[in-house]
């Protein structure tokens, strides 16, 4: 287990990593990055991937720590393959969740040597009209310093009823612990994400790839799944039923999911 730093040009990118097998998976996590990244917290992210752990090394990395004004999703994927070449990481199992998946799809599209198979998990090929209205809500509550309301439309936007029955009263108390000193990181990744569309090269995706989504997702919109299916040749389509944008922490049998599709022939 690692909690590791790469260098990324003149600046840097912090990843974790566990696991001791020979076969790599590369985890790419959504805008919530952008509010806190992975540092240190190997240990706490371990949890999901232990029927991964003697088949792959599992590899999960933040955005780079310095990031440019109208820094773009693609640009975060090209610098994503540099942190993969510079760790060693030739090939891999890319999963992509949300903002992560966004990534995911130009890193396959740009490096397709380094892609051995795609799972993209919640996530859209373009920012539509659902992502636009989501996105544009939480960046104008970080303008106004709101935190508490953004971890709150944040939760309202993602996970079912039945989720949200049980954990609502907890998300204010969170979201007062976990208030960044600043929203530059955000805003750099929200952004990114409302100038993103990757439709016009879905069909240079080569690799076997397997699109996971809920019914019911008020954060990318319910057609982002089938529109992905469409774009990519050959690729396969779960859909968790009752569930939304936080599909991949409330269905219990996601990373099972995910496992069985990365070691399918």
């Amino acid at each position: 287990m690692k909690n590791g730093c790469v260098a990324i040009g003149n600046t840097d990118m912090y990843y974790v990593s566990f696991g001791h097998g020979d076969r790599n998976l590369v985890v790419l996590p959504g805008l919530s990055d952008g509010l806190a990244t992975v540092k240190g917290k190997a240990l706490f992210l371990k949890a999901p991937y232990k029927r991964f752990l003697n088949e792959y090394t599992v590899y999960m990395f933040s955005r780079k720590n310095s990031m440019p004004e109208w820094y773009t999703i693609r640009q975060m994927a090209e610098d994503q393959a540099l942190a993969m070449n510079e760790l060693g990481i030739n090939r891999a199992a890319v999963l992509g969740v949300s903002q992560g998946g966004m990534i995911s799809q130009y890193l396959a599209i740009d490096h397709p040597e380094l892609v051995e198979k795609l799972i993209l998990a919640v996530t859209a090929p373009y920012a539509n009209d659902v992502v636009n209205d989501a996105v544009r809500s939480w960046i104008e509550m970080a303008k106004q310093g709101d935190h508490v309301r953004l971890m709150v439309d944040t939760a309202e936007r993602m996970y079912s009823k039945a989720y949200l029955d049980r954990n609502r009263k907890m998300f204010p108390v969170m979201a007062r612990l976990t208030k960044p000193g600043s929203y530059e990181r955000f805003f750099r990744n929200a952004y990114a994400i409302l100038e993103f569309d990757a439709r016009d090269e879905l069909s240079k995706i080569s690799c076997p790839t397997l699109i996971v989504a809920g019914n019911d997702d008020n954060t990318v919109g319910n057609d982002a799944p089938y529109e992905l299916n469409k774009g990519i040749p050959g690729s396969k389509v779960y859909i968790y039923h009752g569930l939304g944008h936080g599909a991949f922490e409330e269905a219990k049998d996601f990373y099972d999911r995910v496992y069985e599709f990365c070691v399918s022939e």
